[in-house]
């Protein structure tokens, strides 16, 4: 059977093409940039890679015409409120004239729980992109979920910030919604048990795991879990904004998406109806067992996906691969150049394990109070981390920065900011090999944006003076593990 997969490249879309191509599948990822795809290193020939932005229809035209099923896995939870919605309609809108000039019989739409009458201007935008779906003409497939866990999910991965940092919360009135978590592995099975399946078809199905549980009892049991004690205040003076800027400050998740998921947290989010087990039956993971599993994949540094590898802004922003390219013209760098004797693959070793749990090797409480001045103005912040302790590639996150290039032939890293700042900001790291001798070549390059951006760079350039040669010297000596 020959499947379009949208969003390929997505937390669900990653997980999810392993296991088509496991069942025999012919797969077509559609992707808006093919380098953040890594195509040959993890699938070789196996799949067909095709790009295409859903907001530019002209882009659409290498969707095959003789697909059989389309998975439509694209949605922004962290557009702005301006716009988002307009922009989610219009994709569906263009995917649809799209879809119809093919032999399409199947579209499959996960998307969240919309069972209240009045909902968050997000589950609204959901609504609608499933009318627009329905409106298409082929049988739709609907598998509606509440909040999913698995290792890298933005709702599992909010709730371990707040248990595990926070043994005392004071938290809005929110936390006693009731909804029903699922395993990322239930939803995967679900996911390919309705592939085909006729009797899915034009067809709308709530999905849960089998515990219904407020997000208070789902943070008491995380603590549970990892064998830790939390209380939680409720108070009601805690508005929506403000919920949202205190989970932005306590998480790794941007304002943006905090205001999206705090508007959400007003609905109940349980399945209505059953029909899916009819369909495709199952035994779901509890609640319990769902962490469970998750711990696992972190503990062994398997984490397939991760939300935080997701742009910034959502699947609408421009590709940042663009930046791949560093500027020479317009720029300021501040460069070090650090001879060392031990191996080239110790040192690159240590190149590769920056950032996340092990730091910036010098001076990380600077790091972390810039990353706390960014999430007060609106940032990302460091808590996002690196999804992965051992590899690197393209796209992935990596603090407050996004990976450009990760070339362990050529021993190179490539570091775009996503930090707030009056510019745009780059950090290279690589060995380079000169006169017979070895250097870690450490290069911070920044493009201002006009005055402001100056100023900026030169009220900087003291601690770059401290940071980078301190940071570039542990480098070189530091004992790695990796």
């Amino acid at each position: 059977m020959k499947i379009l997969l949208t969003g390929a490249n997505g937390y669900i879309g990653t997980r999810l093409l392993p296991q088509l191509l496991a069942e025999k599948h012919e797969v077509v990822c559609m992707v808006r940039d093919t380098r953040r795809f890594a195509i040959e290193s993890d699938f070789g020939n196996e799949v067909k890679v095709i790009t295409g932005d859903l907001l530019k229809p002209d882009t659409l035209q290498q969707i095959p015409q003789d697909i059989d099923v389309a998975y439509y896995l694209v949605h922004s939870m962290s557009g702005s409120d301006a716009d988002f919605a307009d922009l989610e309609l219009q994709s569906a809108q263009n995917f649809v004239s799209a879809i119809k000039k093919t032999n399409c019989q199947q579209i499959i739409y996960l998307t969240g729980i919309v069972n209240d009458d009045e909902l968050s201007k997000h589950l609204s935008s959901r609504l609608a992109v499933e009318n627009e779906l329905k409106n298409s003409g082929i049988a739709y497939t609907f598998l509606r979920a509440a909040i999913i866990i698995g290792s890298g999910s933005a709702s599992f991965e909010i709730i371990r910030d707040l248990a595990e940092k926070l043994p005392v919360m004071v938290a809005p009135k929110w936390v006693s919604t009731k909804c029903q978590p699922i395993a990322i592995r239930d939803v995967l099975g679900y996911l390919s048990g309705v592939l085909a399946n006729k009797k899915a078809y034009n067809q709308i199905f709530d999905i849960g795991g089998p515990d219904i549980l407020s997000y208070r009892e789902m943070l008491i049991q995380y603590g549970v879990s990892r064998g830790l004690k939390r209380y939680i205040i409720t108070v009601p003076v805690l508005t929506p904004k403000l919920s949202s800027l205190w989970l932005n400050m306590v998480t790794a998740v941007p304002y943006s998406l905090a205001r999206s998921l705090v508007d959400s947290m007003k609905n109940e989010v349980i399945c209505k109806n059953n029909h899916i087990k009819n369909i495709v039956p199952r035994k779901c993971l509890s609640y319990h067992e769902a962490l469970n599993l998750a711990f696992e994949k972190i503990e062994q540094n398997s984490i397939v996906s991760s939300w935080k590898d997701a742009l910034n802004r959502g699947y609408l922003e421009t590709s940042f691969m663009d930046q791949v390219k560093v500027p020479q013209n317009g720029t300021v760098a501040y460069k070090v150049k650090m001879p060392f004797e031990r191996s080239t693959e110790e040192v690159f070793a240590n190149i590769w394990g920056i950032g996340g749990s092990r730091g910036w090797y010098y001076v990380d409480w600077l790091w972390s109070l810039r990353g706390f001045i960014d999430k007060l103005v609106g940032g990302v912040g460091t808590r996002r981390g690196r999804t992965n302790n051992t590899s690197l590639q393209a796209g992935d996150v990596l603090d407050f920065w996004r990976v450009l290039l990760a070339d362990k032939n050529n021993k190179r890293l490539l570091l775009y900011a996503e930090m707030k700042v009056p510019g745009e900001a780059w950090l290279e790291l690589k060995i380079i090999e000169f006169h017979g001798k070895n250097y870690l070549s450490q290069i911070a390059t920044f493009r201002p944006n006009g005055l402001w951006g100056r100023l900026y760079w030169y009220a900087m350039y003291p601690f770059h003076l401290v940071i980078f040669s301190g940071m570039a010297k542990r480098i070189t000596r530091f004992k790695s593990d990796l």
